[in-house]
């Protein structure tokens, strides 16, 4: 097993599953590995009073946040978000799980031994929340290498009913970005959604989780989540995205008069292995902000 980095302690209370090589083969061949028991229930647990935390503004500034009172409920506070970029600005807890070590194990195995993290998102999902069309990460995330995966930590259980994953397995393999345009289907975010690509309904599959799963995805892989319909309760998620550190991240923070060929996102943080591009230092450039629900403009 790869040890963790960035301080992530160890729950010794708990056996974490070791990612194999054949595990690895299959994220190649179909876009997508669910690695169950991830994390430990008190991991779970004490990721999920955090996100309480974060929503109350107890961990700091959030860009269209909402304003709480001391007496609203967890369930009044959290249920009004669907979605917050960044959370590891300003959580140590969530910045510590950027590496947790079943992540590291699983990207250096299947992507790279040197590792870079660049963004995190924490969906909260509460019942009647929208999900997200489909769409392929890679459209907001621009590689050059292929390289961009997701790791969706599942802090509740992940069912149809309450907005699990879809996924068309073996959708990344061709490397095409298809198609985005605008939707107004009130199961879904803000996002555009993909068209155009050569599958149907019989293609695509859910993907259910228990809470405390991880799931990894290509950032080519076509992917949505439908609406939370269950009657209460959440679908929490905190979902971080990484790269090969061996290669340029042509997404931010473009400097006046630089050319794309050398454009090279510096807001990162290092999970593994070692990056060869550290003279070029690094940046604090993103801010944590809340996603918004309906059409209007996502925050990447």
């Amino acid at each position: 097993m790869v040890q963790a980095a960035l301080g992530f302690e160890l729950d010794t209370k708990h056996t974490y599953p070791e990612v194999t090589q054949a595990d690895a083969e299959f994220y190649r061949e179909n876009g997508y590995l669910v690695v169950e028991n991830a994390l430990s229930r008190d991991e779970v647990e004490e990721l999920r009073r955090e996100t309480t935390a974060i929503c109350r503004g107890e961990r700091g500034e959030i860009r269209n946040g909402f304003k709480h009172s001391p007496e609203e409920t967890e369930e009044e506070v959290i249920s009004r978000y669907l979605c917050i970029h960044f959370p590891h600005k300003i959580s140590d807890l969530m910045y510590r799980h950027l590496a947790h070590p079943v992540i590291v194990d699983a990207l250096t195995k299947a992507v790279s031994p040197n590792v870079k993290c660049m963004q995190s998102m924490l969906f909260i999902k509460a019942a009647g929340k929208p999900g997200q069309a489909w769409h392929q990460d890679e459209d907001y995330i621009p590689t050059r290498d292929r390289s961009l995966v997701g790791g969706w930590m599942a802090l509740d259980d992940a069912s149809v009913e309450n907005g699990c994953l879809w996924v068309i397995p073996g959708s990344h393999k061709r490397g095409i970005l298809w198609p985005q345009g605008i939707q107004t289907d009130e199961r879904f975010d803000c996002t555009e959604e993909s068209y155009g690509f050569p599958y149907s309904v019989k293609d695509e599959i859910p993907v259910e989780v228990k809470a405390g799963a991880i799931v990894f995805f290509n950032g080519y892989l076509l992917h949505r989540s439908l609406q939370n319909r269950a009657k209460s309760g959440y679908r929490r998620v905190l979902v971080n995205h990484y790269m090969s550190a061996e290669s340029f991240l042509p997404w931010r923070g473009f400097k006046e008069g630089m050319a794309l060929a050398k454009a090279d996102y510096r807001d990162i943080v290092m999970i593994a292995g070692k990056d060869p591009f550290a003279y070029k230092g690094i940046e604090d450039i993103a801010r944590p902000s809340v996603r918004p629900t309906k059409q209007g403009g996502c925050v990447w």
